[in-house]
């Protein structure tokens, strides 16, 4: 019978079997001690060989175990991730990292000595691949939890000042901080040692005699000299413990999409935009979930996506816009910090403890509760400064003007409007009794009452406070006999003239709300097609596709108005792009099915939001030359 070693927590059990080997294990040629020190083999990645100055497209495959006979092969480039517990670290320095030799030798040495308090003072480099980063291989004899190797050794890289990102330094296996739902994250990848364009160096980052045999060996004298044990580990780990996160399936998928859109860097210019925007967005919502530490905002998110950005790969070859790389980076923190997006596991706070969720229910409001309270507090600071000047117009439309100044949203004053609509604000007043008062003690068909009736929906109308003068008159009727028919007459015009009156006085106030509601709604509109307008524009197939689902839902005549916005020349040229391109798709009257089909065929992507610049004026050219038979 075949002799076959078993996989086990991530060592390798080299005693004799006698039964066939299980189907869902690798089949492992017992010669190949370089092999042996990669026993890992589910998850595995693998890549087809590059053209020169490419990169490799990586693929995982969970199927099946990577076998040593696949790997030996080499028609594909492989990597491997890490099972439960690991007998070695890695560091990858790019090329174009700040901690590389060739940009600062000084900051590479003290890299590898950082690692000296775990133990951790012989290393294995050689070069990743033809790109020229470096690959640390630090081998030690104790099997240890990799996620707690992982984080040992980030946590203490971080303490000497190093930046642990991709990029710049990455550490291996790296330090998992979030699950999915219960089950944890796959530890990251790296590349087998060795494939084409791995070499070894000596000390002097110079390359050696490299076979798999020289790399075990010198894999077995690092591993004599490292003694990381558990117990320092452990000890480095508890001085900094990270918060850990759970992510739902829809998050871990969005982190997924937007890694896949990341580290591909640039291929072709036009993708500067589009890069960004998903850097940013990624940064923003997930860097203390993958790295720890307290979420990014303001300079601090700038400086990361600038350092993500100038670091992946294509940059310096393909990005046009490197002499203004920063203000860009910049214009998208702005937009993302003003939209919808949040720090994962900080808007609703999912994953604090049962206490925890009590405490914060009695004492702290919601997010949404303290935005509303900013926006409530504006508005009356801005009412009091006006009342303070003087300035605080009576009618409705010209206060709403007046507050507009202050940088309050049309539609903010719209839903606060019983903070400072003259209308809504009589109506808190308490109903008092009709009082009329004239000097004259008359009533003619041309005065004006002075009358707070509690039907009024304005505040009080000039006149003479009657709590002091009352009116002889109005005595007088109310001690008139029954039989005075002459001053119930009397009475009774009166009381039709003041309903007349207060008729017209409340027409006006309910002209006046209707007129700035008018405004409102105008204005609310006019910032919606501004909005859908520049989302259109932008390379963000997430905006985009929403923009996209409300522009086909809207009539034909709505495309003229949104190509009236104010957006700049390429924006406008982007924006016919796509409008003409709706129109042709509704003449043509394709469903979704048909579209997919369509757009599967010519560029291999399912939906118009993915498309470059280009690819969208290849299909309207497309669409434009279809009968409308479909």
């Amino acid at each position: 019978m075949q002799q076959h070693p078993d996989v086990v927590n991530g060592t390798v059990d080299r005693s004799v079997t006698l039964a066939l080997p299980n189907p869902f294990e690798y089949v492992q040629e017992r010669s190949n001690q370089f092999l042996a020190l990669f026993p890992h083999r589910h998850d595995y990645i693998y890549a087809r060989h590059p053209s020169p100055g490419k990169r490799p497209q990586w693929q995982t495959e969970s199927r099946h175990p990577l076998s040593d006979r696949l790997i030996e092969q080499g028609t594909y480039l492989y990597g491997v991730r890490f099972g439960k517990e690991t007998q070695y670290a890695m560091l990858d320095i790019d090329i174009g990292s700040a901690y590389h030799p060739r940009r600062d030798p000084i900051a590479f040495q003290k890299l590898t000595e950082a690692l000296e308090p775990l133990g951790l003072v012989s290393a294995i480099t050689c070069t990743s691949s033809d790109s020229q980063g470096l690959h640390l291989y630090f081998p030690f004899s104790e099997s240890l939890t990799a996620w707690e190797v992982g984080s040992g050794v980030t946590l203490l890289l971080e303490s000497q000042g190093f930046k642990v990102t991709p990029g710049q330094l990455e550490v291996f296996p790296n330090a998992r901080l979030y699950t999915i739902e219960s089950t944890p994250n796959l530890f990251n990848a790296h590349r087998l040692p060795l494939q084409r364009g791995s070499y070894l160096l000596n000390d002097d980052l110079e390359p050696i005699w490299t076979d798999q045999t020289t790399f075990v060996e010198q894999w077995r004298q690092c591993q004599s000299r490292n003694n990381l044990s558990n117990e320092t580990l452990q000890q480095i780990i508890k001085q900094k413990k990270r918060r850990s996160y759970r992510l739902s399936n829809k998050a871990d998928k969005f982190l997924n999409d937007l890694n896949a859109e990341i580290e591909q860097g640039w291929t072709d210019h036009g993708q500067t935009n589009r890069l960004l925007g998903r850097i940013t967005m990624r940064t923003y919502v997930f860097h203390h979930v993958m790295y720890g530490g307290e979420p990014l905002t303001g300079d601090s998110l700038i400086k990361e996506v600038l350092t993500v950005a100038q670091a992946l790969p294509g940059y310096e070859l393909w990005c046009r816009h490197q002499h203004e790389i920063e203000d860009r980076v910049s214009e998208w923190v702005s937009c993302i910090e003003k939209s919808h997006y949040f720090h994962y596991g900080e808007q609703f706070r999912k994953y604090k403890s049962k206490k925890e969720r009590a405490e914060s229910e009695n004492t702290e409001p919601s997010w949404n509760q303290q935005q509303s309270q900013k926006t409530k507090d504006k508005i009356q600071a801005a009412l009091k400064e006006l009342s303070d000047k003087n300035e605080l117009p009576e009618q409705a439309t010209a206060r709403f003007n007046a507050l507009r100044k202050f940088g309050i949203g049309g539609g903010s004053l719209y839903r606060y409007k019983e903070l400072w609509h003259p209308l809504w604000k009589s109506q808190k007043k308490s109903p008092q009794t009709p009082q009329c008062n004239n000097e004259s003690g008359q009533f003619g068909a041309l005065a004006w009452p002075n009358c707070h009736s509690s039907t009024s929906l304005l505040q009080g109308i000039d006149g003479n406070n009657n709590e002091i003068n009352g009116s002889s008159d109005l005595k007088s009727v109310e001690h008139q006999p029954e039989g005075g028919n002459s001053h119930r007459e009397e009475i009774q015009r009166i009381r039709e003239m003041l309903s007349k009156a207060q008729v017209a006085v409340d027409l006006q106030a309910a002209q006046e709300v209707v007129k700035a509601e008018e405004m409102l709604a105008q204005e609310s509109r006019a910032a919606h097609l501004q909005r859908m307008a520049y989302w259109l524009t932008l390379d963000d197939p997430i905006l985009m596709t929403e923009a996209l689902a409300w522009l086909r839902q809207q009539p034909s005549e709505l495309c003229a108005e949104l190509l009236d916005t104010e957006l700049s020349e390429l924006q406008q040229q982007a924006l016919e792009t796509i409008v003409e391109t709706v129109e042709q798709l509704q003449r043509l009257d394709w469903g979704p099915g048909r579209i997919q089909e369509e757009l599967r065929s010519q560029f291999s992507i399912s939906s118009l939001a993915h498309l470059t610049a280009k690819q969208r004026q290849q299909w309207l050219s497309y669409l434009r030359s279809r009968p409308d038979t479909g």
